[in-house]
């Protein structure tokens, strides 16, 4: 049987050649080589089919039956294997018909991918995105699989193996209604704890965050009362309830609805990281989409 992993594959480019001229002086001048080389390799496939592949005819040579068969999956295979090792070609945004696949919050989804959508559209209108839930477990599996090309997390808590970039680095601000009435830039830390709290929390149901641990060293502790999913939400009942949170300061920047104050308690802040895998790291247009995405924020 054929072994294609002791097979030299320049002797099928020959024998493709040789289908297409059907002469081995013609095929020994197109591929480069001396007559003799040719006839060698001639010999080496006849013996690798056990087959003639090729026989004296009045008009040049004529192939046989199983050589007939090889011409077309031959000249297919090749071409396949020329297309996988030329060189990548240049990506053109206003010609790619690309479909994106990242993962994001629905708060990075708000600073990142939102910035972003303006150029994205403008340079590439005929491709799509698609923005899927974050699972913080999944991240390292899903693009290893090639189901998501970027993922935007904190950088604490990404995974290893995958490359990355920075982003931004966040902090956190406090935030409530316009009108609110206990809230204002001078907040002491004891008003602070009195305020009634919302957080978003990572863990689905919990009421304690970043902010809590902090407190906790100085022996406070401050006002829970709502714990939610995502920051959409959030956003809704900040603006329409006497609650308070601490949010990333991005999150809030153009925000009318919400007063913005500097919270009395020194939160650690975090850095936003884009993620993707080392198979796309040198791809053209997954280059273009990470370059686009950084120069938006």
């Amino acid at each position: 049987m054929l072994n294609l992993r002791t097979l030299d594959l320049n002797l099928l480019v020959t024998l493709d050649v040789l289908l297409a001229e059907r002469n081995v002086t013609r095929a020994a001048r197109r591929l480069n080589y001396s007559q003799p080389s040719v006839s060698v390799h001639l010999a080496k496939l006849r013996e690798i089919f056990g087959d003639p592949l090729l026989l004296p005819g009045p008009r040049g040579m004529q192939p046989t039956a199983r050589a007939e068969e090889l011409v077309q999956p031959l000249r297919d295979a090749l071409e396949s294997l020329e297309r996988a090792v030329a060189p990548a070609r240049p990506f053109n945004p206003a010609e790619s018909q690309h479909t994106w696949r990242v993962a994001a919050s629905d708060s990075s989804g708000s600073t990142i991918l939102l910035p972003a959508m303006a150029a994205i559209r403008a340079a590439a209108p005929a491709t799509r995105l698609a923005v899927l839930d974050l699972l913080p477990s999944q991240i390292a599996k899903q693009a290893e699989q090639g189901d998501i090309d970027l993922a935007f997390h904190t950088g604490e808590g990404s995974p290893p193996g995958l490359r990355r970039r920075t982003l931004f680095a966040e902090r956190y601000v406090l935030a409530g209604r316009m009108d609110h009435p206990r809230l204002h830039p001078q907040l002491t830390l004891a008003e602070f704890c009195e305020l009634e709290h919302v957080i978003v929390s990572p863990d689905r149901g919990g009421f304690h965050g970043p902010t809590d641990d902090v407190l906790a060293k100085a022996g406070l502790k401050r006002k829970v009362v709502l714990s939610v999913p995502q920051f959409l939400f959030m956003m809704s009942v900040l603006a329409s309830t006497d609650l308070v949170a601490m949010l990333p300061s991005r999150l809030v920047r153009s925000t009318r609805v919400l007063q913005v104050v500097e919270p009395p308690v020194d939160v650690p802040g975090y850095e936003m990281v884009m993620l993707w895998h080392e198979r796309s790291h040198r791809d053209p247009a997954h280059q273009w989409l990470r370059e686009t995405i950084s120069k938006s924020i």
